[in-house]
């Protein structure tokens, strides 16, 4: 790992949902920019200086608390793309509660909440994402489902390195 890479923490899909958004994802993102299997971004750039911090972070957090329970809500049109929906107030408690303690050191997208989703389209024209998402809302039925844990990774100019897995495995609720 570089040591300037900025530190990305991701919510992990069921491993049934995450092979449909890969999917997706390799169907309708442009090919020259898909490098990235489908993931849901709680922080796009903490400081590399943080990673033992944050990795220690995660790891209570997985002792602590039970799969996280989420909702699959629709489509979300993203303006140039498209993205699956996802609604969740405990993963909103749980990304609160890493803000909290790295504060301070968030940038100001980081700064902000994050609605909760999974990019299955991006930098196309708006018509082309309006095409998409007329096409995929029949198809996307609702449902409930948890998020099994939580990933770090570092950004490498495009492709990330996955850095570590926490999966929940706690009693606790958000």
């Amino acid at each position: 790992m570089a040591e300037n890479a900025p530190l990305i923490v991701t919510a992990q899909l069921p491993k049934d949902m995450q092979g449909w958004a890969n999917r997706l994802r390799q169907e309708h993102f442009p090919p020259e920019r898909n490098y990235l299997d489908a993931h849901v971004t709680l922080f796009h750039s903490l400081p590399p200086s943080c990673e033992g911090e944050v990795r220690e972070c995660l790891a209570t957090m997985a002792r602590e608390y039970a799969p996280v329970p989420a909702r699959l809500a629709g489509i979300m049109s993203l303006g140039g793309g498209t993205a699956i929906k996802l609604e969740s107030d405990a993963m909103r408690r749980v990304r609160d509660e890493i803000a909290d303690r790295f504060h301070g050191m968030l940038t100001s997208q980081d700064q902000h909440s994050p609605r909760l989703h999974v990019t299955v389209q991006n930098k196309v024209t708006s018509k082309k994402a309006k095409a998409l998402q007329a096409e995929l809302a029949p198809q996307v039925v609702e449902r409930d489902f948890t998020f099994p844990g939580l990933e770090l990774h570092a950004y490498q100019g495009g492709p990330w390195d996955h850095l570590g897995s926490f999966t929940f495995r706690g009693r606790a609720s958000p």
